[in-house]
């Protein structure tokens, strides 16, 4: 029994680890667009960082699990276009957008929809193995 609780806390942990990639993914793709954030600059894209093993190991963990060691800006240049007309536009017209590009946070949406799923069926299946132990224990 240690052994399946052991995997439902990994994959507990991943679980909530995917659910943050999902929430900065969609703040991504709400912002694709604002060329004005609070800070008055363009939106910058977010990514998630998650923690290797190999940090897990060095800290001891003995059962590496799936964790977000950060929620970075990415670094990558933002997009420039000339819109005079705008009123977020610099003096040669030109306008940053934010660096957000909708194909790609659609395709990590989807990935991490994905391992979301796979995350959630380990757990059911865990949870039937354990109801399935505690029948055979009752007969």
């Amino acid at each position: 029994m240690i052994n399946i609780l052991t995997g439902i806390r990994s994959s507990a942990a991943a679980l909530d680890a995917e659910r943050t990639r999902l929430d900065v993914i969609s703040q991504n793709i709400a912002n694709a667009n604002t060329t004005r954030g609070p800070n008055g600059a363009p939106y910058r894209r977010q990514v998630v960082v998650f923690e290797n093993a190999l940090q897990q190991a060095m800290n001891g963990q003995s059962v590496p699990t799936l964790r977000v060691a950060a929620i970075q800006k990415d670094p990558s240049p933002l997009q420039m276009i000339y819109d005079p007309g705008n009123p977020d536009a610099n003096a040669q017209g030109m306008v940053a957008l934010p660096n957000v590009d909708v194909q790609e946070e659609m395709a990590d949406l989807i990935s991490a929809s994905r391992a979301f799923e796979a995350n959630l069926a380990v757990v059911r299946n865990a949870r039937g193995l354990a109801e399935q132990t505690l029948a055979i224990d009752k007969h």
